[in-house]
């Protein structure tokens, strides 16, 4: 009986370290999409920085053309 019994906690031991798992990869890579986030707004505010005249005579240019 004890053999049975050891067998069956083992188990769900398994199971349930099958099912953590499982869920924790459901998740996805959140470490990583916040880096790409914080990646892509540092790009766009020196892309602003360096280029920001152009950037506003372009759009005005084009808001412009849409008018006229």
């Amino acid at each position: 009986m004890t053999t049975r019994l050891l067998a069956r906690s083992l188990t769900r031991a398994l199971a349930g370290l099958a099912t953590t798992g499982q869920r924790r990869r459901e998740r996805g890579d959140v470490p990583g999409w916040v880096l790409i986030t914080l990646m892509t707004a540092g790009i766009v505010s020196v892309l602003w920085v360096v280029a920001q005249d152009q950037l506003v005579a372009l759009f005005r240019e084009a808001l412009a053309s849409v008018r006229n």
